[in-house]
């Protein structure tokens, strides 16, 4: 017996759409998960700050967590060799601050400035800070060029 070749074309059949099916929802779960991921990292890369108006009002859930604060700087202002005390205004309220370390140099009284620290208990009355920062405009060091010195003597 002799085997014949059968030689007529095959006709292949369309894809299976759930084949593709599978692909689509894959690319978008993968589409998905990178959005979100995204998404996330730029929420949390954000660094905002509580107003003193904002901290007073939420004093109890800010609790001991490191924050900044931003208010204006009030007198009086004593420093002392390992940092200041000082008072930052809200525009309804004011809250205590006692910074260790080295103020800015262009920190004074009545500039707005923020402060990172954190209050040692949710009823405490003094604001712990551990860094001031100054806010000028870029117009400041022109008006104003022998003000701003690195401690080389060099200006900036």
């Amino acid at each position: 017996m002799v085997d014949t070749l059968d030689l007529a074309p095959v006709t292949v059949g369309a894809a299976k759409p759930r084949g593709r099916l599978r692909v689509v929802v894959v690319l978008v779960l993968i589409a998905g998960a990178v959005l979100a991921l995204l998404s996330q990292g730029l929420l949390h890369s954000l660094n905002y700050f509580e107003t003193v108006d904002q901290a007073l009002a939420q004093r109890a859930t800010l609790g001991t967590r490191e924050i900044r604060l931003e208010g204006v700087v009030t007198a009086p202002v004593s420093r002392s060799a390992v940092g200041a005390d000082f008072l930052l205004a809200g525009s309804k309220g004011v809250i205590r601050v006692a910074e260790v370390g080295s103020p800015p140099q262009l920190f004074q009284v009545n500039i707005p400035v923020v402060v990172v620290g954190h209050f040692d208990s949710a009823r405490a009355s003094v604001f712990h800070a551990t860094q001031i920062m100054v806010k000028h405009t870029a117009t400041y060091i022109a008006q104003h060029p022998s003000r701003v010195r690195a401690r080389n003597g060099s200006v900036r």
